[in-house]
C-alpha cells in the first residue's frame, strides 16, 4: 500500500483496480473555478473532483482562517460520497507540485486513513509519461467511511506558541513580509522559522529523495522531535505539503496549525513580525 508518494507508472499500472481511488484537487487561488474547469477539459481516468474551498474546507471549527478545516463529520461524509472506503488505496494529485492535493491527504491522515498517496510531478508528470486521460465528470458509487479525527496533530490559535519549533511554509518574499497578495497583514508569527513548501521538490517538480529530505528537515528541527513541531501556512493548505515531506522523509507527523496566517492576523491585537526570524535556513 502507499502512504506518502506514488509514480504515475505504479498509478497507470493500477489505473483500473476497483479498490483504488483518484482524486483530482487541482485549484488556483487567483480563480477558484479554474481547477474544476481544467478536470472536465481533461483528467486521469476513473479521478473523482474535489475542490479546496467546497469540500477539502467547511464551516469554521477550530480557527477562521481562509480554508477552515472541516468537522470530522463532513469530512466522513466528503469521503464516502467519493467512494472512499477504510480499506480504499487514495491516490490524490494536482498540478501545483502538491500544494494542494496535500490538503486531502493530510485530511486523510488526519481522519486515520494512512493508505492515501500524492501522485508525484501530478499532472504534468502523467501527461509527460503518456498517462490517457477523459474528459467529464466522474462519479464513484458511495463508500462507508468511518475514521475518526486526530486531534492531537492540531493546535489552535490559542496554542500558538505551540513547541520549541514554529515552521511557516509560505514563500519567503510574503514571510518576511515584503508581499502579502492574500491576507490583510503582511508579516509572520514571531519567533516561526520558514521553510517555503516548494523546497520540498527539484527543478522539475518531483519530491527530492527521502534521504535528502530528512537531512533537510533534521537541520530545520535543530534537534527537536518533529511531533512536537508545528507548521502553518497562509490558510492552511501547503503546510499540508511540508508535513507530507517530513512523513516522507520518514519522521513523525508534526503538528499543523490549520488556521494558518489568515487566522492569526484577523485579530489586530496579535503580534506580527517582519524580516527573517534567527535561524531560518
Amino acid at each position: 500500500m502507499f502512504r506518502t508518494l506514488i509514480s504515475s507508472k505504479t498509478l497507470a499500472d493500477n489505473i483500473d483496480n476497483p479498490d483504488w481511488i483518484i482524486v483530482d484537487c487541482r485549484y488556483d487561488l487567483a480563480d477558484p473555478a479554474v481547477g474544476r474547469q481544467a478536470y472536465h477539459s481533461g483528467h486521469i481516468p476513473g479521478a473523482v473532483f474535489a475542490d479546496i474551498h467546497d469540500d477539502l474546507s467547511g464551516p469554521p471549527e477550530t480557527d477562521r482562517g481562509r480554508h477552515p478545516l472541516p468537522a470530522a463529520e463532513q469530512l466522513q461524509s466528503l469521503f464516502s460520497r467519493l467512494g472512499i472506503n477504510n480499506d480504499s488505496q487514495v491516490i490524490v494529485y494536482d498540478n501545483n507540485g502538491g500544494a494542494f492535493a496535500g490538503r486531502l491527504w493530510w485530511l486523510l491522515r488526519y481522519m486515520d486513513h494512512s493508505t492515501v498517496a500524492l501522485l508525484d510531478g501530478g499532472w504534468p508528470a502523467w501527461i509527460a509519461t503518456g498517462g490517457t486521460s477523459t474528459r467529464g465528470r466522474q462519479h464513484n458509487s458511495p463508500g462507508h467511511f468511518t475514521g475518526t479525527a486526530r486531534h492531537d496533530w492540531l493546535v489552535t490559535v490559542s496554542d500558538i506558541p505551540a513547541g520549541p519549533v514554529l515552521i511557516d511554509s509560505r514563500d519567503a518574499a510574503r514571510y518576511r513580509g515584503d508581499e502579502e497578495p492574500v491576507d490583510k497583514v503582511a508579516g509572520h508569527i514571531p519567533g516561526a522559522l520558514n521553510r517555503p513548501w516548494k523546497t520540498n521538490l527539484d527543478e522539475q517538480g518531483y519530491f527530492k529523495p527521502a534521504a535528502q529530505l530528512h537531512d533537510e528537515f533534521q537541520q530545520l528541527l535543530q534537534g527537536q522531535e518533529p511531533a512536537s513541531a508545528v507548521f502553518y501556512c497562509g490558510s492552511g493548505v501547503t503546510a499540508c505539503h511540508n508535513l507530507l515531506a517530513a512523513v516522507h522523509a520518514g519522521l513523525s507527523m508534526p503538528r499543523l496549525y490549520a488556521g494558518s496566517w489568515s487566522d492569526w492576523c484577523s485579530d489586530p491585537s496579535r503580534p506580527v513580525a517582519r524580516g527573517n526570524s534567527p535561524g531560518t535556513l
